[in-house]
């Protein structure tokens, strides 16, 4: 059991050390539309969802209805169910409150971080509670202590924070590279978002490169 929560917190360290300028940012951001460090903490905790808190953060502030925040996270968040799906083959042999708990901690980030040895087909429990309990921890207490920090730094981006995540997925995707076939993947992800930058807008880049990509990656399997 040591060694797998050993494991899972060096797994969860690049995840962890990424959170502190994004989730800095998150709490300076709401804390300036007027949200306490309580909301956050409760934000943090709950939803645990970077994307989804910037915007909930933003409804809140512009008082939109409870529906309207819940209906629109949800739809943020629906791509967790595709991470779940492509995990559940992985983690058949774990018990069924251990993959609920699993499941609750979910993130880009997280699953990006367990992924490697989760394909293994013999990650343990502990390896996901420990990895999960250092990436919570880790965005919790950030966001909150950026909330209290609260208008002392008035332009994140003049900091650099706002390109901490594009920063920590650039590291993730380094800890993942195995093989001929993941470099070509990833080369060819990169390329076709730029070039498709070009042309198209609202990031539908991303998009259609990643799907291009998968594809790919998929054929190489083969």
């Amino acid at each position: 059991m040591k060694n797998e929560i050993l494991k899972g917190w060096k797994a969860a360290t690049p995840v962890a050390l990424g959170y502190i300028p994004l989730g800095l940012a998150f709490g300076i951001m709401a804390a300036q539309q007027g949200l306490t460090w309580v909301d956050v903490f409760f934000l943090s905790l709950l939803v645990y969802a970077g994307s989804a808190q910037f915007i909930a953060s933003a409804m809140i502030a512009a008082n939109a209805s409870a529906i309207a925040i819940i209906g629109t996270t949800f739809l943020v968040n629906l791509r967790h169910m595709l991470m779940s799906a492509s995990l559940s083959p992985h983690l058949k042999h774990l018990s069924t409150p251990s993959l609920a708990l699993i499941s609750l901690e979910i993130t880009d980030e997280t699953y990006a971080a367990g992924y490697p040895e989760a394909s293994t087909g013999k990650a343990s429990k502990w390896f996901y509670f420990s990895l999960n309990s250092l990436a919570h921890g880790s965005w919790i207490a950030c966001t909150v202590l950026g909330c209290l920090l609260g208008n002392s730094i008035s332009d994140p981006q003049k900091w650099g924070l706002d390109f901490a995540l594009p920063a920590m997925f650039i590291g993730l995707i380094f800890t993942q590279l195995k093989g001929k076939s993941d470099i070509l993947v990833s080369l060819t992800a990169g390329i076709l978002s730029v070039i498709f930058a070009l042309f198209l807008k609202d990031n539908f880049n991303i998009i259609i490169a990643t799907m291009l990509a998968a594809m790919l990656g998929a054929w190489l399997d083969k």
